[in-house]
């Protein structure tokens, strides 16, 4: 198995040291570099080129927005999981219309953190099920409506609903397969068609259009 290189970025030491550590646990993966501000991340990430890209939030001379952004335009193949303290629906999406793939709480066990950079690397968007919540209670806020849903658009079928469902509860492919007692290909296949049979481009963009049709409630269920 090809190893998995993987660069963390966080100012506070200890908080940096544990991520490696909760990383080199894992067999055929490798921290090839780490970063104490954004800058020195970006410019890492340019020389490393690694697989995995772990980049909190909060870090000096560059935020993780604009690292985020720039190392999906520098490294278009480095995937990007953000970690922070701020639970936040408005910097969920802001990180991930910066182009991140997976967002973590640093209060998140640590095999979330693992799930997160496997899921990632094999080309997932990852939320745990807490960010998941925080996005959801965003949306459902009392002063912001919602936009209505395009009576024009095309409509789910009861297998996509479901997918849909899951999907916004933050479960990756290989869960919805299991799930659902289906070919983790063939969940590949679903997502991309009702991606695309939507007009959506992001996690946050297919929770809003399950909250709004009913698929998922203010529980999530």
């Amino acid at each position: 198995m090809k190893e998995l290189q993987i660069l963390v970025a966080d100012d506070h030491e200890l908080l940096r040291r544990g991520v490696q550590e909760v990383l080199h646990s894992q067999r055929g993966w490798r921290v090839v570099a780490h970063a104490v501000n954004g800058r020195e991340a970006v410019e890492k990430a340019i020389l490393f080129k690694p697989h995995v890209a772990v980049i909190d939030i909060s870090m000096p001379q560059l935020d993780g927005f604009e690292v985020t952004r720039l190392i999906r335009t520098q490294i278009p193949k480095t995937k990007v999981v953000v970690l922070t303290s701020y639970e936040s629906d408005r910097i969920v999406q802001r990180a991930l219309d910066a182009g991140a793939h997976g967002f973590l709480l640093k209060s998140d066990l640590a095999e979330c953190l693992v799930k997160a950079v496997r899921s990632v690397s094999q080309g997932n968007l990852y939320l745990t099920p807490r960010v998941s919540e925080i996005v959801l209670e965003g949306l459902l806020k009392p002063q912001g409506q919602l936009p209505q849903a395009d009576p024009g658009r095309n409509q789910t079928t009861p297998r996509e609903s479901e997918i849909v469902r899951l999907l916004a509860q933050g479960k990756t492919n290989k869960e919805i397969a299991m799930l659902l007692g289906i070919a983790v290909r063939t969940v590949e296949t679903h997502r991309s068609k009702i991606m695309l049979k939507l007009g959506l481009h992001s996690v946050v963009e297919l929770i809003h259009y399950a909250v709004r049709n009913g698929i998922i409630t203010e529980r999530g269920g």
